[in-house]
């Protein structure tokens, strides 16, 4: 089972992450790295919010520490976040390897 890693954003987001955004980045690249995600990135047009497609797992743990070290969330950037399991039916094989 994937898992998915829904956030929703303040307003001026744009504004108040830069302090924050490497540490934010970073975090997502080494865990990218590691495989534990495997894609990632903000909404657009509004910016106000964003998704992670973490790899499959037999639970949501992974997605749950994430959430509780992302520097976003700490700073108050996320107003709310929603983690789902999510069944990959068909795409690109790797994505779809359980």
């Amino acid at each position: 089972m994937h898992w998915l890693l829904f956030y929703d954003y303040v307003e001026d987001v744009a504004e108040r992450r830069a302090p924050f955004r490497e540490a934010h980045l970073g975090l997502v690249r080494d865990l990218a790295a590691a495989g534990v995600v495997l894609l990632a990135g903000a909404l657009a047009e509004p910016l106000d919010g964003a998704v992670f497609l973490f790899a499959p797992a037999d639970d949501a743990t992974a997605v749950e520490d994430f959430v509780a070290r992302d520097p976003y969330v700490a700073q108050g950037l996320v107003t709310g976040w929603r983690i789902r399991p999510w069944t990959v039916v068909a795409g690109v094989e790797r994505f779809t390897q359980a």
